[in-house]
């Protein structure tokens, strides 16, 4: 998640932002100017946390004062006293907010949650306060309505442009009442947002853990993973036994390799039932209160629902839009779901299963499936994806693609002590961005991976403003003398994540609000496409060598990987639909909306005919990406955007050359660095001449 670049969190580490250091000098706050750090990266070594609050503060006051140095100008409002000004206003605020919300996601202790859900308001209140400013609003209006007339170039009219229709959908043109009325949705929404937040995290990372005493109940997990849950074990102080968590790195495993059925359901109950289980951390009166607030909303600012709200600023426009693409692929990948559930019950059933197959079932016998027709086992393949291995060969692609280097560097601040970081550089050697990588699992880090940033790319007094871009996994850690020897799975999310890396590293653009400001349903475009790369046979032969002797992965194993690329993709793309129709759902409800979740999950499922053996993605009660996260009526946007990046590769592959440098040089300029420029479909045309066809997409998924 550009947060995807998705955000999602959380151990109380000693060293949280130089909560460790002691001679900071009390009136010196780390935010008060510009980083004086290599670069101006966070100095998260000068940092303490109680320079968050006045600093959040003082940004406010900031920003305030540069809004109204430009509502109390006296001369008529031009581009160059009205939007350039807006638009490069709020940097102090932009510092400290960006360091401090990704801090919360990815280190988080007691302290940052406590300052978020005080701050959190406040910045609702302030974002409104700018928003429904009926000076500043008059000003940007009256530019809007000469703009055709004006000697504007086409950036100009495309930032004023969007401004205009900001303040239009955040209700500048509402009544006094209208608007006192949208502020109280605002603030709530967003104090509800951190509590569903902090909610999931307890569940995941607290309130569960699969504790095993037996060494029989470990039959047929691999060696590594037991390893990591006897170091887990002896890290919560229960030595000579093994810890299982939610945390995927160690749940997927389990439910793929353990014999015993019962801790297979055990531990994938805890998953499912995270948000659900009427303790403190319940999630259904938070999300119940949430999609009623928005279906206000929504109505507040003249929409039929919050889904019509938010994809009229997308791609696809109108739900119904959505609906059909969603309608089509379900029809599609079903029946194909179906049948892998009817291969993996012969499984079961020679083998002498009594049983019907369940959800927490599905991985087991998915991977005897993937075994039985590909003769491909992950353990196979895992020794050939170190996570080194795996880093350098993205970075690999990317210099054959775009002709940039990637050079360690030791001498940067870190929030945490095994993040690294990396000067990027042009082929001229000259400096393009920094990259922060933090790959493992943490009490105190939010499940997932995604993709953000420190600083954006942009121009400041006419002089280029470099990115900082961070992106945070939960793989897969080192154990013993073993490196960390990432899935498949893993190994295609850290290429995924690299994706939306190489988008904020390559953006250009005049004007904050329009450098590599894309529509919600073109954000996936860039991460997505880089993990055609990740599995491409020329490319594995680059990265992809055994962690011991340096071997080169073999052309069987490649032939069994590609071969397997069909595998599994009917639950895969169910389960994703499944959970992209249960978020459109919720957000199709018209104000008054008052949902029950448990019952509204369940209606929306049987309504699309999900068999029980399969699950949404994610289910209601911990769904952050729409409660939590920026895709609130927008989780389709990954199978959209999928269709643009398998028409993408296509043509890379099509041209007979995958590293194709014309087409990579196009693609660099009009998908990621103008890709702010115009509307996403035009830009994505730009570079493939045509509109996208879903030809490409359906083959890969093997749904055509």
């Amino acid at each position: 998640m550009k947060k995807s670049f998705l955000l999602i969190g959380a151990l109380a580490f000693m060293l949280v932002l130089g909560c460790t250091k002691t001679n900071k000098n009390k009136n010196s706050n780390s935010f008060m100017a510009d980083f004086s750090t290599p670069f101006q990266v966070p100095a998260f070594d000068q940092i303490d946390t109680t320079d968050y609050m006045p600093a959040f503060v003082e940004g406010i006051k900031q920003h305030d004062a540069e809004i109204a140095a430009i509502t109390d100008n006296a001369a008529a409002p031009t581009f160059e006293n009205t939007i350039l000004p807006f638009d490069k206003s709020g940097k102090m605020l932009k510092r400290v907010s960006k360091v401090f919300f990704n801090l919360t996601e990815a280190n988080t202790n007691d302290q940052l949650q406590n300052i978020a859900n005080k701050v959190s308001p406040m910045l609702s209140k302030h974002e409104d306060d700018i928003s429904m400013n009926a000076k500043l609003f008059s000003r940007i209006k009256a530019i809007y309505e000469k703009r055709k007339e004006s000697n504007f170039d086409a950036q100009q009219i495309r930032v004023i442009e969007k401004f205009y229709r900001d303040f239009e959908r955040k209700g500048a043109n509402l009544t006094k009442e209208q608007q006192d009325q949208l502020r109280k949705i605002n603030e709530k929404l967003s104090v509800l947002s951190l509590k569903f937040g902090e909610n999931l995290l307890a569940e995941t990372n607290t309130n569960f853990k699969l504790v095993i005493d037996s060494k029989a109940d470990l039959d047929g997990l691999p060696e590594g993973v037991v390893s990591a849950a006897s170091e887990k074990a002896e890290k919560d102080n229960m030595k000579g036994k093994w810890v299982f968590t939610l945390a995927k790195p160690s749940m997927i495993p389990f439910l793929q390799y353990a014999k015993n059925r019962e801790l297979r359901e055990k531990i994938y109950r805890g998953y499912f039932m995270r948000g659900n289980n009427n303790n403190a951390n319940d999630n259904k009166a938070v999300l119940t209160e949430m999609v009623a607030l928005r279906a206000e909303k929504a109505k507040l600012l003249g929409f039929e629902n919050y889904a019509a709200y938010i994809i009229d600023d997308n791609m696809a426009k109108t739900p119904a839009a959505v609906d059909e693409f969603l309608s089509k692929l379900m029809t599609a990948s079903l029946p194909v779901a179906k049948a892998e559930l009817a291969e993996m019950q012969k499984i079961a059933d020679a083998e002498g299963g009594q049983f019907k197959l369940q959800s927490w079932d599905w991985w087991y016998y998915a991977e005897k499936l993937h075994k039985q027709k590909y003769d491909l086992d992950e353990s196979e393949i895992k020794p050939y994806f170190s996570l080194d291995n795996v880093r350098n060969g993205m970075f690999a692609v990317a210099g054959k693609l775009y002709g940039i280097t990637f050079a360690k560097v030791t001498n940067l601040p870190v929030y945490q002590k095994d993040v690294e970081t990396y000067e990027v550089k042009e082929a001229d050697g000259s400096h393009l961005g920094i990259l922060y990588l933090d790959y493992y699992p943490r009490d105190n880090k939010s499940g997932g991976a995604w993709c953000t940033d420190f600083q954006s790319a942009g121009w400041e007094n006419g002089k280029k403003v470099d990115p900082i871009i961070s992106i945070v996994c939960n793989f897969t850690p080192p154990t013993g003398d073993m490196p960390a020897l990432l899935t498949w799975d893993e190994t295609s999310t850290l290429f995924h994540e690299f994706g939306h890396g190489l988008h904020g590293l390559f953006t250009q653009g005049k004007y904050n609000r329009t450098a590599g400001n894309v529509p919600q349903d073109y954000v996936e475009l860039p991460s997505q496409v880089m993990e055609n790369w990740a599995g491409a046979p020329e490319v594995l032969k680059m990265y992809a060598k055994h962690y011991k002797t340096g071997e080169v992965i073999p052309d069987n194993l490649i032939a069994k990987i590609v071969n397997s690329g069909l595998f599994n993709q009917g639950f895969e793309t169910v389960e994703y639909l499944a959970a992209s129709i249960l978020d459109l759902d919720y957000h199709k409800l018209a104000a008054p909306a008052k949902v029950d979740p448990k019952t509204f999950e369940k209606e929306a499922m049987s309504k699309i005919g999900l068999i029980e053996e399969i699950l949404p993605r994610y289910r209601s009660t911990y769904f952050s990406h729409i409660f939590n996260g920026g895709y609130a009526a927008g989780y389709y946007v990954y199978t959209w955007a999928a269709v643009l990046d398998a028409d993408a590769f296509d043509y890379f592959r099509k041209s007979g050359d995958i590293f194709n440098s014309v087409l990579a040089a196009s693609f660099r300029k009009n998908c990621l660095a103008e890709s702010g420029d115009d509307e996403g479909m035009t830009q994505y045309k730009k570079f493939r001449g045509q509109e996208p066809s879903m030809d490409p997409f359906l083959k890969r998924r093997g749904l055509k």
